[in-house]
């Protein structure tokens, strides 16, 4: 098996929702924000070359949206999902599946494409992954979360026919709102969480000899690891501590390496314990593993 990192450009936040109760004078030190409020994050995605098959973890914010639409999320930078996945000599059309972590807009935009005014997959001989439970979630999306939840996203997906929905597992360990794992590939499993939407998914790799985690949005950056730094987008922000806290135990006892999908000035760390609890150790790109 072989990682890529796929670097889809970078958009912009406001900094006091990115980091929720924490106060600006403690979170502009770890992501400046510029005279708006606003801060830079990456739209950072993984690409697994698995035996014959090319998996494609979540998929940027896309382009087909309109002017006003991107005039709130400032996306820019030069690296696009194209010119990523030309980087390693692939193109959309070599993709055979894509795992989507969640449905919101940043992590699924890529996944549909407008061709003469027709929604269409972008990845034509691909499988798209969901599971039942989130799909269901997004599709009948709450009014709090409905602005993330972009139906031109979503929908065409399944009238495409290449749909595939993960059973979701039952069993809940109560004490930390971390649920079980579904097993992808022999060297992919699926953790699910809940705090930040319904049935997130976080793609867990054995690779060279390592524990590689996908963090998505349980951990959208290393500023992110302190647990009392819960994103002001989470639906559900003490089901998300607890997830944090029993994930960055388990990680840390197992020297994992979490990699991560929004943090737009660090790819990779592993972790340590401190005084303070567990923070992050070394600090990597994935191609140095």
């Amino acid at each position: 098996m072989q990682l890529y990192t796929i670097n889809t450009g970078y958009f912009k936040l406001d900094g006091g929702a990115m980091f929720g109760v924490v106060p600006k004078s403690i979170w502009n030190k770890l992501n400046p924000a510029d005279e708006n409020n606003m801060c830079s994050w990456a739209l950072r995605c993984l690409l697994i070359e698995d035996g014959n098959r090319l998996i494609l973890v979540d998929n940027g914010m896309g382009n087909k949206q309109d002017q006003k639409f991107f005039g709130h999320y400032y996306l820019h930078g030069e690296e696009t999902l194209e010119k990523s996945l030309a980087k390693y000599g692939f193109t959309k059309n070599d993709i055979t599946d894509v795992i989507l972590t969640h449905l919101h807009f940043d992590h699924c935009g890529g996944s549909i494409e407008r061709v003469n005014d027709q929604l269409v997959p972008a990845f034509k001989k691909a499988i798209y992954w969901s599971n039942e439970r989130h799909w269901e979630w997004s599709t009948k999306p709450n009014e709090r979360e409905k602005a993330s939840f972009l139906k031109e996203n979503i929908l065409p997906i399944q009238e495409s026919g290449q749909l595939q929905l993960i059973q979701t597992p039952t069993s809940n360990l109560a004490e930390t709102g971390m649920l079980g794992e579904t097993r992808f590939s022999e060297n992919i499993s699926l953790r699910f969480v809940n705090g930040h939407t319904d049935m997130m998914m976080l793609p867990q790799l054995a690779y060279k000899e390592r524990t590689v985690v996908y963090m998505a949005d349980l951990l959208p950056s290393i500023g992110h690891i302190p647990l009392p730094y819960v994103m002001g987008y989470d639906m559900f922000p003490l089901t998300t501590l607890l997830e944090k806290k029993s994930f960055l135990q388990e990680a840390f006892s197992n020297n994992y390496v979490l990699f991560f999908e929004h943090d737009a000035m660090n790819e990779c760390c592993s972790l340590k314990q401190t005084e303070k609890g567990i923070r992050q150790d070394a600090i990597f790109n994935l191609a140095e593993l």
